[in-house]
């Protein structure tokens, strides 16, 4: 499982990469067609937008299981341990609660898209649900380890508003709580 991990966000790096890769090739190019030769590809603003939709919601997978995404922590960083944990507890519950209304949106969304077909390309668009249908599920799974660690204590869950010990190398003060009191 050590493995597999690291694996899975390499591919999604790299998933993500191809993606920009075939957008920027498509657009450009179809720029260059229209300015310079007074044509176009028709089809490359249906793949730019599917790659481009895959390309944001598997950068929000990735940046979820890098602890990324913006969050604030200042008044949590004031909080007692148990008010910190529980703080944490109520936020990764509503957090699966949207992610659950985005999977059924997601679901939905796929089943009529699989009816539906795109303009130029005629592929079905259940293909760009199911990029929502994925990430929905995998944050789900992300945030549901995350909850389980928090509530068994485990060493690795990702509390907002604990010190990491990447912090405390960076010269981030130990002080924690209204007394100011190192933990």
């Amino acid at each position: 499982m050590r493995r597999l991990i690291p694996r899975a966000e390499r591919l999604v790096e790299w998933l993500m990469a191809l993606a920009l890769a075939v957008m920027v090739v498509l657009v450009f190019g179809n720029v260059v067609l229209r300015y310079v030769f007074d044509s176009g590809i028709a089809w490359a603003e249906e793949i730019s937008r599917l790659m481009f939709v895959w390309l944001v919601f598997l950068g929000a997978i990735l940046a979820l299981r890098q602890h990324a995404h913006i969050g604030v922590e200042m008044l949590q960083q004031k909080l007692p341990d148990w008010a910190r944990r529980g703080c944490a507890v109520i936020s990764h519950f509503l957090m699966l609660y949207g992610l659950w209304l985005f999977l059924y949106g997601s679901w939905t969304q796929t089943l009529i898209g699989m009816e539906t077909r795109s303009t130029v390309l005629g592929y079905p668009t259940a293909l760009m649900a199911v990029s929502g249908l994925l990430c929905a599920a995998s944050m789900m799974l992300i945030i549901g380890v995350n909850l389980w660690r928090i509530l068994t204590r485990h060493p690795h869950a990702m509390v907002p508003g604990e010190l990491t010990e990447s912090d405390v190398a960076d010269g981030v003060p130990l002080q924690r709580g209204a007394q100011g009191v190192a933990e």
